[in-house]
């Protein structure tokens, strides 16, 4: 059997180098790739946790102020009114804010949202308000 010439070693050389170099410039982007999303998605979530909660925090406090502004049960419209606030703040205290792997996270955030309105409606308030300043607004 006669041994392989200089210059089929030398291509083969060639051709497993530009495979080596792909697998390896594969796995380098591989991991670059997964660092950086893994980056994004942390500020991502941290963005999207920190809206969620400064939204549940905002009707927690509308709804406690309107708990305390309310007269106390003097008819049955106040009183149901009372009812309303009072399971708002229920639901608003129950909410998982410790737990981003909880499977009705956004039902329950959707639940919220549609006891808000009609709490607000309720109050013959919008509940699309704002806080409108150039700075800052508050919409939902």
């Amino acid at each position: 059997m006669a041994a392989p010439s200089a210059g089929s070693d030398m291509f083969d050389e060639i051709v497993m180098a530009e495979d080596r170099f792909h697998g390896e410039g594969y796995q380098e982007g591989y991991a670059e790739g997964s660092h950086a999303g893994a980056a994004e998605g942390r500020r991502c979530g941290a963005l999207h946790g920190a809206k969620i909660g400064s939204e549940i925090g905002s009707y927690l406090g509308f709804a406690l102020t309107w708990q305390h502004l309310l007269p106390k049960c003097t008819d049955e419209k106040d009183s149901k009114k009372m009812r309303a606030l009072d399971s708002l703040i229920g639901m608003i205290q129950k909410f998982p804010y410790e737990d981003p792997t909880y499977e009705k996270l956004q039902d329950d955030l959707e639940k919220i949202r549609g006891k808000f309105k009609q709490v607000c409606s309720m109050l013959n308030i919008r509940s699309d308000f704002r806080i409108s300043n150039e700075r800052s607004s508050l919409t939902f």
